[in-house]
């Protein structure tokens, strides 16, 4: 039987893992049933079902954002959905939060490993977002539901919300967090029932009682709630059309689909082992950088991700738990490596081993505080670029802004805490054909930004006085890095907390093959005549009448800027991109 994704960078995980001995003895002889059965299945069938399944989870996910009552959610679109089939494997997902996608099946399994596939019912949910037990950084609460059919388990449908608000100790993020109790509520992998739990049960009371904000988390857990019934209802139909066997025997050959194309990819590389690096600015209380350190062994159709050389782990939030290390780097690998059509489920990473030691930064060991860890996911992204560019250069861009900056500012009156918080991106690299996107979220994150309309709905406290890309902030290259941007705003009252973390404000994203570094990333207070500068993981007291002006970095260039096109230096002047022709 084929093994899964590991759980922990220590070992490999059989995807029967935690049943019983009769259970797993059944769920071999399932798997056997069922690859027969996926060799029935007619192309017509096989294509029908895949793009239902497809549809369904994209389904889910528009669902997930028009219930959610959180403007990060509703408005940045900060969440996934997905369906896995009855064994806890992803086979469909929604094209949201690549970091948080390629991380659900390690979420689930922990839930597998406690309960018994026999022991699920149909009013069963599992909830989890504990960072040592499969989970990433608590915000993100992953609901896992059963499907069943005709009282038959045949799939689940699962979300993930990033919640604005989990307790902690600050609102929305607790820079000074020294352990991950610090940080928020966990939930560690749990059956519940839905009925008895949540609707007014003991669960939704206990939440609602340890948040700042429970009417948004209640809201948002209940956004998932209902984008898990419409995947459920999607996994039905497909069932009374197609019989139980015949959807069970299509989502296998989905993931073994997803399995031959990556694998084809890989054969295309050359072998090899091949090496890359990336640093942190800081982590957060020295000035030393933070060394991330990747090394692919390519063999045959087979890839290997060694983390080992990396620093260790941190005292301060930039953790990065090892389902998030993974993600990352299975990102990169498939962005560059396959082409946009190969589907993005749990056969893709059959071909990949990652492995990062026990009590480094990519694989802390608890209680380390882990909030920030998009920011060294983002170097585990670069640094694997970094390793490909030595073999397809002409495949990987160029290091981008790759920082998730969190802006959160909270107030707390009347009793009530208001809280807001959305998270910025930059340039992105330069590509070999192509300049870096400007002014947008980067790869791992992809959230929108919050529309002006809908901030001033729903925060009184502030404005936003200036938005607008940074002219001449990317790289220079025969294709620049993209732009970075400016987000200015007004404090209309006393008492307002800013919280923040970021990255690229000493160590800017260099380019490659001769292309120029991005811009710098900054923060600045402008208050009564004077300009105070704001580190990149900080906590301060804003006054009313203060300008909090937060500017994020570009993208490294990519090639010499002696070879760009005249005509795009030409369009980026008048566009006021830049302000001066390539050197």
């Amino acid at each position: 039987m084929r093994e899964s994704s590991r759980l922990d960078g220590t070992f490999w995980m059989p995807a029967y893992a935690g049943m019983t001995s009769q259970g797993a003895m059944r769920y071999a002889g399932r798997i056997r049933k069922v690859k027969q059965m996926a060799k029935t299945v007619s192309p017509v069938d096989q294509a029908v079902i895949t793009r239902a399944l497809l549809a369904g989870a994209h389904e889910m996910g528009a669902k997930l954002i028009r219930s959610a009552h959180s403007p990060i959610v509703r408005e940045a679109q900060d969440c996934s959905a997905a369906l896995l089939d009855r064994r806890g494997n992803v086979v469909a997902q929604a094209e949201l939060i690549a970091l948080q996608l390629g991380s659900i099946t390690h979420t689930f399994r922990p839930c597998l490993e406690l309960y018994d596939l026999d022991e699920i019912g149909p009013d069963d949910f599992f909830i989890n977002n504990d960072p040592y037990h499969g989970g990433q950084h608590l915000p993100d609460i992953f609901l896992f539901s059963p499907v069943f059919f005709e009282e038959e388990l045949v799939a689940f449908s699962a979300t993930v919300v990033h919640h604005i608000d989990l307790g902690g100790g600050a609102p929305g993020l607790n820079p000074n967090a020294g352990d991950i109790h610090q940080e928020g509520l966990v939930f560690p992998p749990t059956k519940y029932s839905f009925s008895r739990d949540w609707s007014g049960g003991g669960l939704e009371r206990f939440v609602a009682s340890n948040v700042r904000m429970p009417d948004a988390t209640i809201g948002d857990l209940n956004a998932q709630f209902a984008a898990n019934a419409i995947g459920a209802e999607r996994m039905r139909e497909l069932c009374r059309k197609f019989g139980v066997e015949t959807v069970d025997a299509a989502m296998v050959e989905m993931l073994d689909y997803a399995e031959r194309r990556i694998r084809s990819a890989i054969r295309a590389v050359p072998d090899g082992t091949y090496t890359g690096e990336a640093m942190l600015d800081d982590d957060g209380i020295g000035q030393e950088p933070v060394r991330i350190k990747a090394k692919l062994t390519i063999d045959g159709d087979g890839i290997e991700v060694d983390f080992t050389g990396s620093d260790p782990q941190v005292k301060t939030n930039m953790n990065n738990p090892f389902a998030s290390t993974e993600a990352a780097a299975i990102a990169c690998l498939k962005s560059v490596l396959t082409d946009p059509d190969v589907p993005i489920n749990d056969g893709s990473t059959r071909a990949i081993k990652v492995t990062a030691p026990k009590g480094s930064i990519l694989n802390p060991l608890p209680p380390a505080p882990v909030r920030a860890r998009l920011l060294p996911s983002y170097r585990v992204f670069n640094a694997v670029m970094m390793a490909l560019s030595q073999v397809v250069p002409e495949k990987v861009i160029a290091p981008g802004y790759d920082t998730t900056t969190a802006a959160c500012l909270s107030e707390f009156r009347d009793g009530k805490y208001n809280i807001y918080l959305e998270i910025f991106g930059g340039g992105y690299g330069g590509g070999a054909a192509i300049d870096g996107c400007d002014g947008v979220d980067c790869a791992l994150s992809n959230c929108s930004n919050i529309p002006m309309e809908a901030m001033e709905l729903d925060y009184g406290f502030f404005r936003v006085e200036n938005y607008a890309l940074i002219p001449d902030s990317g790289g220079k290259g025969k294709h620049r890095g993209g732009l970075g941007f400016e987000k200015s705003y007004r404090i209309l009252e006393d008492g307002i907390t800013f919280a923040t973390y970021g990255d690229r404000f000493r160590i800017a994203p260099e380019g490659v093959f001769g292309g120029g570094p991005g811009r710098h990333a900054e923060n600045l207070i402008n208050r009564d005549g004077e300009t105070i500068r704001v580190g990149s993981k900080a906590g301060v007291e804003l006054k009313k009448g203060d300008l909090l002006i937060m500017r994020t970095g570009g993208g490294g260039g990519y090639g010499d800027a002696v070879e760009r096109d005249a005509r795009m230096n030409a369009r980026d002047l008048e566009e006021g991109l830049t302000t001066q022709a390539a050197e």
